[in-house]
């Protein structure tokens, strides 16, 4: 997720270290190393769709200031190639032009365009979505029949969104699961629905277990 927003805001910086990198508001991606890695192996996206997202998320961006500059407040996440656009605009005409921009870009299979129509959100409401996205991810990471990493999670003013390739089993479950989030006002789920054959071939095989070994002496 990046976001298109040139206020500079030192205290968010501080909040967003303070939960963890979280804040869904204006943070690029962890990519590389172990945290790369690790996001590679878990991720349901292939490791070449993951790479596009991230150059999705980039172009775009840039795309966006350079066009509409500073008078929006535009948060982007790319999942699988479909980008779901947040934030705030000051009008239907920039929310039109916004998505546009977005749908031009290089490998974008569709749009969910969620901009609102009003003035940018404060510091605090987006610290406030912060907190409600961590305490998402957390619910999710405590439920042991889900796969945590296979969601996405974005809050904007209390409203969050739910991204990832998922069974309906598992969709209707994490909704479950995130409407029972403190904070958590609405739920709008963004899914690609895969068959619980297709989880099945993507989950790692378990190594097969070596018969037991006989402790009975030899010719007895």
């Amino acid at each position: 997720m990046k976001c298109v927003s040139f206020k500079r805001l030192t205290l968010t910086l501080v909040t967003a270290t303070l939960i963890g990198g979280s804040l869904t508001a204006c943070f690029p991606l962890v990519v590389g190393g172990v945290a790369g890695g690790a996001l590679v192996a878990t991720d349901r996206r292939t490791s070449g769709a993951q790479l596009e997202d991230e150059g999705i998320e980039l172009r775009a961006t840039s795309r966006i200031r350079g066009n509409v500059g500073e008078r929006v407040h535009v948060n982007l996440t790319s999942y699988n190639r479909q980008v779901l656009l947040t934030g705030e605009v000051p009008n239907a005409q920039d929310k039109q032009l916004v998505e546009q921009i977005v749908a031009r870009v290089e490998n974008v299979s569709s749009v969910v365009n969620e901009l609102a129509i009003m003035g940018n959100s404060t510091l605090t409401q987006r610290s406030s979505d912060a907190l409600v996205t961590g305490r998402v991810k957390a619910m999710l990471l405590d439920a042991r029949d889900l796969s945590s990493n296979a969601f996405k999670v974005i809050t904007e003013r209390g409203t969050t969104y739910l991204m990832g390739r998922v069974t309906q089993r598992e969709a209707d479950r994490a909704t479950e699961v995130v409407r029972s989030t403190p904070g958590v006002q609405k739920v709008i789920r963004i899914f690609e629905i895969i068959s619980e054959e297709e989880l099945a071939r993507m989950l790692p095989s378990k190594p097969a277990t070596p018969p037991a070994q006989s402790t009975k002496p030899a010719g007895g």
